[in-house]
């Protein structure tokens, strides 16, 4: 039978390594989630739209309390405004100036707050933490023609645990020059789980953006729906340029991803990030820190 795992998470503000599993949101963390009937159940859409009826009700606002205390969410850092429902304080923001992307023309900031994998390279043979085909380009923007310019690129894939500020900024500078939505299901998108079921970055609901920014060259921006979340919200105008910091979108109640193609040799992740990923360790990186470094000023 699956079973939920913890993940080993490198807490960066902390300097340790941390394991990391929600007892109140287990399923997230599920390893074999095709063997898992909850699985099965949960990563439907019909279920994302059940939950997301009931965690819209004054009912749910007695979780937020618990929740809060449990998961030591430290409220000073938000807008201090009473909550409606439980998915309304998942929609919280920050407070103007809690957090700061860098000055640096050439430094990449973390655009959500969440645990990151990285790789300057992805290799065909790559199996660990998370087999290479999982990360396939071609399948997971929908089209070659899309995936043509990022093969041989950095990847960064991004989780969002249910504990956190769900909202996605800009990493740069730029414009929109796509976006289209793909896929239909919510599967769990932990490392264990596309160990054991690789396609699920390729099932899931998700927005494809690609994004000419100022100091990183052309991006592939992934927004990937997962367990009860199905919902991604787009908050700024596609047609509209848009600037590092900025919001973008917004996940609704749950856990979610992100994975981002870069083309070969406008960017880099820190080496820290690479180093833990081969170890199988996320990094647990606040928005706005520094985690890429751009090797291209060109646009």
């Amino acid at each position: 039978m699956s079973k939920p795992l913890p993940l080993p998470v490198w807490d960066r503000r902390a300097g340790k390594l941390v394991e990391e599993m929600s007892d109140d949101h287990p399923a997230t963390y599920e390893s074999e989630p095709q063997r898992s009937l909850s699985q099965w159940l949960k990563s439907h859409p019909l279920f994302d739209w059940l939950v997301a009826a009931y965690e819209n009700t004054r009912w749910s606002g007695r979780e937020i309390e618990p929740f809060i205390r449990k998961h030591h969410i430290d409220m000073s850092e938000f807008e201090q405004r009473e909550y409606r429902s439980f998915a309304d304080f998942f929609d919280r923001r920050f407070v103007p100036g809690a957090r700061k992307f860098p000055s640096s023309p050439g430094e990449m900031g973390a655009f959500a707050e969440a645990r990151y994998f990285a790789w300057e390279r992805l290799e065909g043979g790559e199996t660990f933490p998370v087999k290479g085909h999982s990360l396939n380009a071609e399948q997971i923007l929908g089209q070659a023609s899309s995936a043509r310019s990022f093969v041989g690129g950095p990847v960064l894939l991004v989780r969002l645990a249910p504990v956190d500020y769900h909202h996605v900024h800009y990493p740069d500078d730029g414009r929109t020059l796509s976006q289209h939505r793909l896929g239909g299901r919510l599967w769990t998108v932990n490392w264990h789980a596309l160990q054991n079921k690789p396609d699920i970055l390729f099932e899931n609901e998700r927005m494809v953006s690609i994004l000419e920014t100022r100091n990183f060259g052309r991006l592939a921006f992934v927004e990937v729906g997962a367990l009860s979340v199905g919902r991604i919200v787009q908050v700024h105008p596609a047609d509209a340029p848009f600037q590092r910091g900025e919001e973008k979108s917004f996940f609704r109640f749950g856990g979610s991803a992100i994975v981002m193609f870069g083309e070969p040799g406008k960017w880099r992740p820190f080496d820290a990030l690479l180093e833990h990923t081969k170890q199988g360790v996320e990094t647990l990186a606040r928005l706005g820190e520094p985690i890429c470094l751009g090797t291209s000023r060109e646009m």
